[in-house]
């Protein structure tokens, strides 16, 4: 199929809109404590680190964090997310030092209050088995200043298990 210069134009030099700016928000420097339960049996694990987020364009957010992974030592992560007009939905990635998947964000929409963003992604279940299974992250921001992400996945039972917290804080 042969693109054509309108189509060529409608995604090449797009102007930040109204859902970018909303991203926009992100950019900054931040602490961050992380709170992860893989399994009813398994008590809680605890850590922290920083992030440190920019615009790639104004259409882009990259968040870069360093610290301490539940589970995995020192760890280093990369986000990107950014709202693709033509799907009409939030999209990204996240990648970690410490495994080999590719998570990408897909469908990811804004509450109605755009106070928190929900993204979907599909990636390797917890149970170890090989299987893959579908996981749903939601950045809440609390105030301008702190902000909360949520992780959840779906289990064999159909209901939604949350397993981890990150509890994010601007640096001043």
């Amino acid at each position: 199929m042969e693109t054509t210069k309108t189509q060529q134009d409608s995604t090449m030099n797009t102007a930040p809109q109204q859902e970018h700016q909303w991203l926009q928000k992100l950019i900054g420097e931040w602490t961050y404590e992380i709170e992860v339960k893989m399994g009813a049996d398994r008590p809680a694990e605890k850590s922290t680190g920083t992030e440190s987020v920019r615009s790639l364009g104004g259409l882009w957010i990259l968040a870069e964090g360093q610290g301490e992974m539940p589970g995995c030592g020192c760890a280093t992560t990369l986000m990107t997310l950014g709202y693709d007009s033509h799907k009409q939905r939030y999209v990204g990635t996240w990648i970690g030092s410490m495994m080999t998947h590719l998570w990408v964000y897909d469908g990811g929409e804004l509450d109605e209050a755009e106070t928190a963003l929900t993204l979907n992604s599909e990636g390797p279940a917890m149970t170890g088995e090989g299987k893959m299974a579908k996981y749903r992250d939601a950045i809440e921001f609390k105030s301008d200043d702190r902000r909360v992400m949520t992780s959840h996945v779906l289990g064999d039972d159909g209901q939604w298990h949350h397993f981890m917290t990150v509890n994010y804080w601007r640096k001043q």
